[in-house]
């Protein structure tokens, strides 16, 4: 897989140049827009080209939402591409980008193996949900109006070329919830102007203001691969309703009547205060960031090819096996038990086995004479049909 999808041994790094990380994260990262020119135009050759989005708009049976349709000189609603079932109107998308409109493939990671191991790549390095749009802009067409949008992206430029234009940060760091509203948000004077070429890539920070339209007479594609974030207020909202959870204070009702007009807040505001102490002494990082850990992990999905083929193959006292590659886990305790929190939920395994599952999990290949414990290989086939453990 390494020589076929190269991207995968150091995802960030394949994208934007190892030697820019350290300053990326210090410096770059949710402030400013970062443009890395390759020169080396098969850069991303094999991620996904314009034929593969022929293939799924022409033969998957696409529905709303899936695909949409965009044009920067004309407004766009999908009735004129979706039927009365619901599913895409193939016709009328091949017609409408013949007439200049962007066909955008909104989470093409579900349906494009090599799409969803970048980004599951990306999701270890971001600790994120990392999701991949196509976007195939006709020759001298602009899918979008000037706009920002509410989570970072990076831009992989596949075929063709894209002139992109920065302007102003109207919102820093703009919560989800705080979508571009045109006529609310001003563009500003126009920053930066570049071309993304076929092998480059781009990071936008959320809230940044930009366009882009196809330069030269050739198609364009791109992949958007957008990072859905928490926030340090998502972790501070988490650790509050854990000190809730210990200080009946907190728990307690808001006064009765504070909705009235003539509602005197002063004892309110008096006992914010003092709440408010309460949680500066005893509000802690470990359980909410534990649980904000936990709930990452669980809602990923589990990478488990070849389980169901393989799921009555032997496993034999010669078979090696190891961690597979960015899958995210934890071991944790229940009680008296050991439970591995793993994608799509919990395993629960006798505390007699965790010797055995963290020589397992340790990323270091084993076979079934490195694990001590009863019924180890009853363990190991767990691993394997949830996608933790891979056969070397």
């Amino acid at each position: 897989m390494t020589s076929r999808e190269p991207w995968l041994d150091d995802p960030l790094g394949y994208l934007i140049g190892s030697e820019r990380i350290e300053t990326f994260f210090a410096k770059t990262y949710e402030r400013e827009a970062l443009i890395v020119h390759h020169n080396a135009a098969q850069r991303f050759d094999g991620l996904l080209n314009i034929d593969d989005v022929d293939r799924i708009v022409t033969s998957v049976d696409l529905r709303e939402g899936q695909l949409a349709l965009a044009d920067a000189t004309r407004e766009m609603s999908s009735s004129q591409y979706v039927d009365a079932s619901g599913f895409i109107d193939r016709g009328a998308v091949a017609d409408h980008y013949r007439g200049g409109a962007t066909i955008i493939l909104n989470q093409a990671h579900q349906f494009e193996p090599k799409l969803a191991r970048l980004c599951k790549g990306l999701e270890h390095v971001f600790s994120s949900h990392v999701q991949a749009n196509l976007y195939l802009t006709p020759p001298n067409a602009q899918g979008f109006r000037t706009h920002y949008d509410n989570h970072d992206v990076l831009v992989i430029q596949v075929e063709g070329e894209k002139i992109w234009r920065l302007y102003d940060m109207p919102i820093e760091a703009p919560f989800r919830g705080e979508g571009f509203e045109p006529g609310k948000h001003e563009t500003g004077a126009l920053r930066q102007e570049f071309v993304l070429k076929a092998g480059d890539c781009a990071y936008v920070p959320r809230g940044l203001m930009h366009d882009a339209q196809t330069s030269g007479s050739v198609a364009s594609l791109h992949v958007t691969v957008g990072l859905i974030t928490r926030t340090w207020a998502d972790l501070i909202l988490e650790a509050v309703s854990e000190v809730a959870l210990r200080s009946p204070e907190l728990r307690r009702s808001l006064p009765a009547g504070f909705a009235h007009p003539d509602f005197n807040r002063d004892a309110a505001r008096k006992q914010l205060s003092t709440l408010a102490g309460v949680l500066a002494q005893e509000i802690k990082l470990d359980p909410a960031l534990d649980l904000m850990v936990d709930t990452f992990i669980r809602s990923r999905p589990a990478e488990n090819r070849f389980s169901i083929l393989n799921a009555s193959k032997s496993i034999e006292a010669s078979d090696r096996f190891v961690l597979k590659r960015h899958a995210p886990f934890r071991i944790a305790e229940d009680g008296d038990d050991i439970v591995v929190i793993g994608p799509g939920g919990d395993l629960d395994f006798t505390a007699s086995n965790r010797a055995a599952l963290e020589r397992a999990l340790s990323g270091e290949p084993f076979g079934l004479s490195d694990l001590k414990g009863e019924k180890v290989d009853a363990i190991v086939s767990t691993l394997l049909a949830y996608g933790l453990l891979i056969r070397v």
